[in-house]
């Protein structure tokens, strides 16, 4: 068993790096699929809508939660005040293209501003990473203390780890069964139901059907709750080589097609 010799303050700094990380690169892995789809001649609006759901439901919130957090933290910062006065307008521009990508009409209007929409994201992160949180830590600021319970900033998995007994650590997020010890879980005529597994081993056997997957195939996971947190656990190690479509939606089960695209 290793132990981390990390302080609480660096411990704080690599969540919401890694947090910056897959939001980053899930709103990357949906600009991409947009582009795909036009590629192929297809609508891309389908996929342009489940990137403004992800900019609704985890980008605009983590602007929001940092606005009042970290960047209240650097107003007290003189060596900060022109980058947070930035950082600020770029918020607000965050959501004039948001606004812009959702009333795209055309695949190329579509394609362009969803990349315009992901530049900018990538950008404003790069700053917040390399110069915001830098000049928080040098003044001091206890970011553990500040951010506290903010899942927006630190990520869910930051806030509420869940790790079986053997320590692997599952981010499918939002078990209400417990599953049962010992239970394994097999592909049955396309269907994976995990429901039966225990949650630290739920995502394992998930990526390991994935795998097994020939392009074009797909299976159908079948789950107790939303498994959005997997999606972006695949967004951000399969970028653009997964495709997502739910087929049920709860309240007590969820089904989801989840599959190789043709290369």
């Amino acid at each position: 068993m290793t132990t981390s010799t990390a302080s609480p303050q660096q411990e704080t700094v690599r969540a919401i790096l890694d947090h910056h990380e897959r939001l980053g690169r899930t709103m990357a892995d949906h600009v991409l699929t947009i582009a795909r789809a036009a590629d192929q001649l297809a609508a891309p609006h389908e996929r342009r809508d489940r990137l403004v759901a992800f900019c609704a439901d985890e980008v605009v919130p983590h602007a929001e939660a940092e606005e009042k957090t970290l960047y209240r933290a650097a107003e007290d910062l003189p060596e900060a005040r022109l980058l947070l006065r930035a950082m600020l307008r770029e918020h607000t521009v965050l959501k004039e293209r948001l606004a812009e990508l959702e009333a795209a009409r055309t695949p190329g209007e579509t394609i362009a501003a969803a990349s315009a929409l992901s530049a900018l994201f990538a950008s404003h992160l790069h700053k917040e990473n390399d110069l915001l949180l830098p000049a928080l830590v040098d003044a001091g600021v206890d970011l553990g203390a500040l951010l506290a319970g903010m899942h927006e900033i630190l990520g869910a998995e930051a806030e509420s780890p869940r790790d079986g007994a053997d320590g692997h650590h599952c981010t499918c997020g939002g078990h209400d069964d417990p599953g049962t010890p010992g239970a394994k879980a097999e592909l049955d005529g396309g269907e994976l139901d995990v429901r039966v597994l225990v949650p630290a081993q739920r995502h394992e056997q998930i990526f390991a059907a994935y795998r097994a997957l020939d392009n074009g195939g797909a299976f159908i996971l079948v789950n107790d709750h939303d498994p959005k947190p997997l999606y972006y656990q695949f967004a951000a190690e399969h970028p653009g080589d997964f495709t997502w479509d739910y087929l049920e939606t709860g309240p007590e089960v969820w089904r989801v097609r989840i599959g190789r695209p043709w290369a």
